[in-house]
């Protein structure tokens, strides 16, 4: 972990910007533009940011500011225009030594970083842009973002009631992280920026139009959307990337607006970031680690198909996905794959992956539908998001003997649980398809 930084100041015209460097004695510069709003401090309170920081701190000297109006930065009167938020990158660079950097742009942070290095192309060594939109109203003529009039209304309620956890976690994702790491999340936004400033931020953003400026960007740009990001269509953020002479568009799953998706790994987009700027992506490193795999998936489900319809079919099972990841979130469980109606996910710990399995079963009980799981603990093999090993083969053949509404797990998930309050009944020796001798297995007895 690295230490962290001093925080610093830059003039900009009458406005002291706040900024940070991490990543001394890299190579290349790479400026972020945050956001909406950000906090240099409270940032490195939040793990998966202060990872993604660490990360991108390993081969880039990283340049962190605070727009003017947020987080540490000079709040002065009236809200900041585009070209005035733009012109901060400049002034952080001159007062961090940064003679040319790569420019990284977050959503609206994107459109400053676009303005940026159409303007000062010779201190741009290349574009990245993050879950962009060139303009962030629907019109006749630009199909993607909202309307004017939900918009105003947003932000006279932000003014008036500040952010929301309406406006905070618009994904499913957000909403079902643990209630700690949603209040950690509201007191960055808290401290980050007034009420009154938020919404004095989105009301300038509802003038945003970089459409015009497209065109004449002419560094080499990445941009970078997910598939259903709730904020940044991916449509508008590929139609964004077409319009920039040379610009290479890649598309990330997830439902979310962030940068790295919460409980799980950020490599995959720190990979696409490191190959852009240093033209090497990093080898992927296997890491083995002692984890609980669990292993679920619908009994039946091809009668229920037949029973049911397709089109009812399909919103039984999206409930159902609904259900088991709300589940997983609050045991702490992160989701691997999901195959048709099935979910592999793994844990750090065996008690909690066998109550998920046990709640998820009763909770989908409303839907008319049964489920089976299996649960093993062993060490498995990482390599960026992907988990295999022989761990993982056991979990899945565990699961495969369940029955329906039923909790199968290994010999070893009952000797670690011991203490835990779980009960377990013998479920006799098998073997396993694939897996070396004969295993213990048993079943759990739900509480």
């Amino acid at each position: 972990m690295i230490a962290r930084p001093e925080t610093r100041y830059a003039r900009s015209g009458d406005v002291m910007v706040a900024y940070q460097v991490t990543g001394e004695g890299n190579p290349v510069d790479l400026v972020l533009a945050p956001g909406t709003v950000s906090h240099l401090e409270l940032t490195w309170e939040d793990p998966e940011a202060a990872s993604f920081i660490e990360r991108l701190s390993s081969f880039v000297r990283l340049i962190r500011f605070d727009k003017r109006g947020t987080g540490m930065s000079d709040r002065p009167e009236g809200a900041p225009t585009l070209e005035e938020r733009t012109d901060d990158i400049r002034a952080v660079m001159d007062a961090a030594g940064s003679e040319r950097a790569y420019i990284l742009g977050v959503s609206e942070g994107g459109n400053m970083a676009c303005v940026f290095a159409a303007t000062y192309p010779e201190r741009t060594v290349g574009l990245l842009v993050w879950g962009t939109q060139a303009r962030w109203i629907r019109t006749d003529d630009y199909p993607w973002g909202v309307s004017m009039d939900d918009a105003v209304a947003e932000v006279e309620y932000l003014a008036e009631h500040g952010v929301t956890d309406e406006y905070l976690f618009t994904s499913d994702e957000a909403k079902d992280l643990p209630e700690e790491e949603k209040q950690r999340l509201r007191r960055i936004w808290r401290m980050a920026a007034s009420p009154s400033a938020v919404a004095a931020l989105e009301r300038m953003n509802l003038e945003i139009d970089i459409r015009g400026v497209l065109s004449s960007i002419h560094v080499p740009t990445l941009v970078m959307n997910r598939t259903t990001d709730p904020v940044a269509d991916v449509e508008a953020a590929r139609d964004l990337a077409a319009h920039i002479e040379g610009a290479w568009f890649v598309e990330f799953p997830g439902d979310t607006h962030s940068l790295f998706m919460r409980g799980s790994p950020v490599e995959d987009v720190v990979a696409e970031i490191q190959e852009f700027v240093t033209g090497a992506r990093p080898e992927p490193v296997a890491d083995r680690v002692l984890a609980t795999v669990l292993f679920t998936d619908i009994v039946e489900s091809t009668q229920k198909v037949a029973e049911l319809g397709d089109h009812t079919w399909r919103d039984v099972v999206e409930r159902h996905h609904q259900i088991v990841r709300a589940l997983l979130a609050r045991s702490r469980g992160v989701e691997v794959d999901t195959a048709g109606d099935g979910f592999f996910a793994t844990f750090d710990g065996p008690a909690r992956a066998v109550r998920c399995a046990l709640a998820a079963i009763e909770a989908v009980r409303a839907l008319r539908i049964q489920i089976r799981a299996g649960v093993h603990t062993g060490e498995v093999e990482t390599i960026d998001t992907k988990v295999g090993g022989i761990a993982v083969n056991i979990g899945a053949r565990v699961a495969g003997l369940a029955g329906a509404s039923e909790v199968w797990v290994s010999s070893t998930v009952k000797d670690l649980t011991a203490g835990s309050g779980l009960v377990f009944e013998d479920a006799g020796e098998h073997e396993l398809k694939g897996v070396p001798d004969r295993w213990r297995l048993y079943r759990a007895v739900p509480g």
